[in-house]
């Protein structure tokens, strides 16, 4: 399966369905299944900032007991668009979505869907770019 490392805590804002585009600075042409996988580092200043705090703590996590190195959700890239000052204009993506994510102009936001968090995360070594993990079912 394709997976995607990410920091913490946008990984496990994304893994609870507070965070439904994912952005960075290269275009995927890929669409479907990818996993979500929590790197090794926890940006605790934004943790201890809001929104984050208040979404985090409606959880019962802090910036000290979010998970890491670890395969916490599956999820479907439906969309790769790239950020335009006319989606800006229109005031896109609004609320907490646009705190969550860099939408400086000539960045991509990948639309995440179908976002199921794992039961049991997978402890895994995370990578740059997308990488693979020979997931099995019953792991999911």
């Amino acid at each position: 399966m394709k997976c995607l490392t990410i920091r913490q805590p946008w990984a496990t804002l994304i893994a609870l369905g507070e965070k439904q585009i994912e952005t960075r600075t290269w275009r995927t042409a890929h669409r479907g299944e990818l996993a979500i996988h929590a790197g090794m580092q926890v940006n605790k200043a934004i943790c201890r900032t809001e929104p984050y705090q208040s979404l985090l703590a409606r959880y019962g996590y802090t910036a000290d007991n979010l998970p890491t190195g670890k395969i916490i959700a599956v999820s479907r890239i439906a969309d790769c668009c790239e950020v335009t000052p006319e989606l800006a204009q229109q005031g896109w993506p609004g609320g907490n979505e646009y705190v969550f994510g860099n939408y400086a102009e000539g960045r991509y936001a990948w639309m995440l869907e179908e976002v199921v968090p794992l039961v049991h995360p997978i402890p895994a070594k995370g990578r740059l770019g997308f990488w693979e993990y020979p997931v099995l079912e019953e792991e999911l």
